[in-house]
């Protein structure tokens, strides 16, 4: 119990970190220039946590040469995942922007647990999981999507949704395999905390190139002087939820840390909303929202005990 409420704390800080991202990314006016300083300051954080606890942030050679290509993609996957939701928000809208990913990221959490991909620990799929999930994607659309079916004035898209909504869909996948990913990675080398810094420092480096060559480095100078102190902070709050997920997914596996760690993000955002913390607009929590939390506890439930 004390690990499922250790992922569901973790999820909490993601809606506190797309907010300060959100602050900060209005003052440097580029997301992308707003996630390169938001990887850049998880990245010094995670490297004297690492260097605190490992003395040293070298790698074995052996790491290198005895494992997978693959156990060095979690940051990789991590910008990918990041540079798609901001690809898909003025195409699909905000609602979609959200649901789908979160699809992706149940569906590819089970598939991982099911087939104990990525060296992951192998909980089998059966009818109680199956259902446990469908309560949770019922959860889901009740939370995100049927509050705000009477209020879509979003545009038509030009040409055809389908290719745009799948990528929302494999854009969850990704960001559920970089958590069984940075799990093994933890475990090559014996810290959770080393594989969230090699993780956010791979992720840093292709910002970075991404920044420089669209020549936007020097928009950080407008974040600069007379801002609020925590518009720095979401780098920190990041650090610790890929550090949590690295622990996490080697002990509970990757679906339930995903699902844990999603519910725990839907319930801060309606905690955020509702009593309008960090600058956003105060709305009421609608019963249909209260009914969708209560589905996605029993889905965990389905899925824990089955």
């Amino acid at each position: 119990m004390g690990y499922l409420m250790f992922a569901f704390v973790i999820g909490l800080g993601v809606p506190i970190q797309t907010a300060v991202n959100s602050r900060l990314r209005s003052y440097v006016l580029s997301p992308y220039v707003a996630s390169m300083v938001s990887f850049s300051v998880g990245t010094l954080f995670l490297l004297m946590l690492t260097l605190l606890t490992q003395h040293t942030v070298m790698i074995p050679s052996t790491t290198f040469t005895s494992n997978p290509w693959w156990i060095w993609m979690g940051g990789l996957l991590g910008v990918i995942g990041l540079t798609t939701n901001i690809l898909l928000f003025p195409k699909l809208g905000g609602v979609q922007t959200v649901i789908l990913p979160i699809m992706g990221q149940i569906l590819m959490g089970m598939l991982i647990d099911s087939f104990g991909l990525f060296q992951s620990p192998t909980h089998p799929f059966n009818i109680f999981r199956l259902i446990g999930m469908m309560f949770l994607l019922i959860g889901v659309y009740a939370i995100v999507v049927l509050p705000h079916l009477r209020n879509r004035f979003s545009k038509p898209a030009d040409g055809p949704l389908l290719p745009w909504q799948v990528l929302g869909i494999v854009a969850g996948m990704l960001m559920a395999t970089q958590s069984s990913i940075n799990g093994h990675l933890g475990k090559l080398l014996h810290s959770s905390i080393h594989a969230a810094f090699v993780s956010f420092l791979v992720g840093t480096i292709i910002l970075v190139i991404i920044v420089c060559s669209m020549r936007k480095l020097g928009n950080i100078r407008f974040a600069l002087g007379n801002t609020p102190w925590w518009i720095w902070m979401g780098g920190i709050i990041g650090s610790f939820f890929v550090f949590g997920m690295s622990f996490l997914v080697p002990i509970i596996g990757t679906g339930m840390v995903v699902v844990m760690g999603l519910f725990g993000q839907i319930i801060c955002s309606i905690c955020i909303d509702r009593f309008g913390l960090l600058g956003a607009t105060k709305t009421d929590i609608k019963r249909i929202q209260v009914v969708g939390i209560i589905l996605m506890l029993c889905g965990v439930i389905m899925i824990k005990m089955f």
